[in-house]
């Protein structure tokens, strides 16, 4: 198995903690319903002053409400949904049978709380996707059939509802505002289908960017031991409240290693209010990919520092092309709001309203100004997946004899032809120059330029001939600036900002 040995990787490791073997094949027939005329309060925990001598009243308080979630999957669901990205080794844990990957698909288990006393659950949406049948097991011992009211793949976020309600103990979520590093947490939830399982940590650091693929999330860190199984769960503050919703683990062993990820608890209750009132999430829009804006870029387009969002690609008759945006434009005030990079841009059009009237502000060719648009909705998530990568890696192509080398760039083109432009998928009106080869010591090879890469941009502006190229590289040598390049390939465009030398 190979071990992670930098957060790099962290991608790539971050397991989703609620899908694991179950050990049955069968479940308990569903038990009737039992209700009281009692009314159900929330449970509530006085916070004890310093550090607990027990943290038995906290969890006897709360397990009621915490439940496992057992999912029987689509057949195709675990290939399909689970296996992507994982780590070489991990993908026997998600298949029917070791050392049989052709096996059924597996039931898979996690955790989820009750915060309603109708039986609305809150769980992970990767712990319910694929399901074909949902089945909740509570403290007191009954399965139960539940119904998915809706989720949200953006955020990992899913509500649940028990099949013909009843009266369940539920908890309630905070605000989060009071969460501090270095405060104590406690975790209930089903780990390896142990069910009602606590484990107690602190929090380990808060606003975490670097811990998943959501631009919508900005994770929790906690060391409270949690383990595949506990997706879905809660995360309590010592007064009872549900501080995050439990999501994902990063370790090299696919086990506990203190470091996991919970949803704080601001942005899963958000979530959950949008889908109890409308079944599903729904987020502004303004039709733009975007890439991060680093420092050698940012120095190319004139900029003191690297603030902002570079706009890569505009998608045709959205929001944005609408309203005038453009490819290579950065995207530095949104409503007013200075943008600090892409992942913040991501988030404030997302919690604009669909329909609202915004302005964004832009630097073209050195200059500022202001557009305004009309956001629209944001497509499924599984449709913009499909769309290309505007910053995808590229992908190596053999390199070729001959071209006009251009030293300062280290490398050498030729002109675009009408085969290029169908290996690349480009249209008619497309201009650049192929990359014939790159001088492997030169700042482009550095910055993952390859041979059969396409310069379609050079300074902001198109390029069809190797002389506009050295105009260009010219340009920027005079402004002791690297040459911001939009470059393509199979994968899709992105820019690079290459450092031609000074004066």
């Amino acid at each position: 198995m190979t071990e992670v040995v930098s957060m790099k990787h962290l991608r790539r490791t971050l397991i989703a903690s609620g899908a694991t073997l179950a050990l049955f094949a069968g479940f308990a027939a569903p038990t009737l319903l039992s209700a009281t005329a009692q009314e159900i309060n929330p449970s509530a925990v006085a916070p004890p002053h310093g550090a607990p001598a027990s943290f038995a009243d906290l969890i006897e308080r709360v397990r009621p409400a915490v439940v496992s979630v057992t999912v029987r999957q689509r057949p195709d669901a675990v290939q399909e949904q689970q296996l992507e990205g994982l780590p070489p080794g991990f993908e026997e844990f998600f298949r029917g049978r070791p050392g049989r990957p052709n096996g059924p698909a597996p039931t898979s288990l996690g955790s989820g709380f009750f915060v309603g006393q109708d039986g609305t659950i809150v769980t992970n949406h990767h712990v319910i996707e694929g399901a074909e049948e949902i089945t909740i097991h509570t403290s007191d011992g009954r399965d139960l059939p539940a119904d998915i009211v809706g989720s949200d793949e953006a955020t990992d976020i899913a509500v649940l509802r028990v099949r013909g309600g009843g009266r369940f103990q539920f908890v309630t979520f905070d605000d989060a505002s009071h969460v501090r590093v270095g405060d104590w947490v406690v975790a209930v939830g089903n780990p390896f289908g142990l069910d009602g399982t606590a484990t107690a940590g602190i929090v380990s650091a808060m606003g975490r960017t670097d811990a998943g693929s959501s631009a919508y999330v900005d994770y929790m860190q906690i060391d409270a031991p949690i383990n595949r199984g506990n997706s879905g769960g809660p995360t309590f503050d010592l007064a009872g409240n549900v501080i995050g919703v439990n999501s994902a683990i990063f370790s090299p062993t696919g086990g506990n290693v203190g470091i996991g990820f919970a949803i704080p608890a601001n942005t899963a209750s958000a979530i959950v209010q949008q889908i109890l009132h409308g079944g599903r999430v729904t987020r502004g829009w303004i039709g733009v990919s975007i890439q991060p804006l680093d420092a050698d870029i940012a120095s190319s387009l004139g900029l003191e520092e690297a603030r902002g969002a570079l706009v890569a690609s505009v998608t045709p008759d959205g929001p944005a092309a609408r309203a005038g945006i453009r490819q290579g434009d950065v995207i530095l005030t949104f409503n007013g709001q200075q943008i600090s990079n892409s992942r913040d841009l991501t988030q404030r059009v997302g919690a604009t309203a669909i329909g609202a009237n915004s302005r964004v502000e832009v630097l073209r060719d050195g200059r500022r100004q202001t557009l305004n648009l009309r956001l629209g909705e944001r497509p499924a998530e599984n449709t913009l997946a499909s769309a290309p990568a505007p910053n995808a890696t590229p992908q190596p192509e053999q390199e070729e004899r001959g071209g006009v080398a251009q030293s300062s760039l280290g490398v050498s083109v030729r002109p675009l032809t009408s085969e290029d432009r169908t290996r690349l998928s480009l249209a008619a009106g497309d201009n650049g120059l192929v990359i014939t080869s790159v001088e492997p010591t030169s700042d482009a090879a550095q910055k993952g330029i390859r041979p059969g890469d396409v310069i379609m941009q050079a300074g902001g502006r198109s390029i069809r001939t190797a002389a506009e190229l050295t105009t260009a590289v010219d340009a920027a040598r005079r402004a002791n600036r690297p040459l911001l390049l939009q470059v393509g390939n199979r994968a899709g465009r992105g820019f690079v900002a290459v450092d031609v030398g000074g004066q």
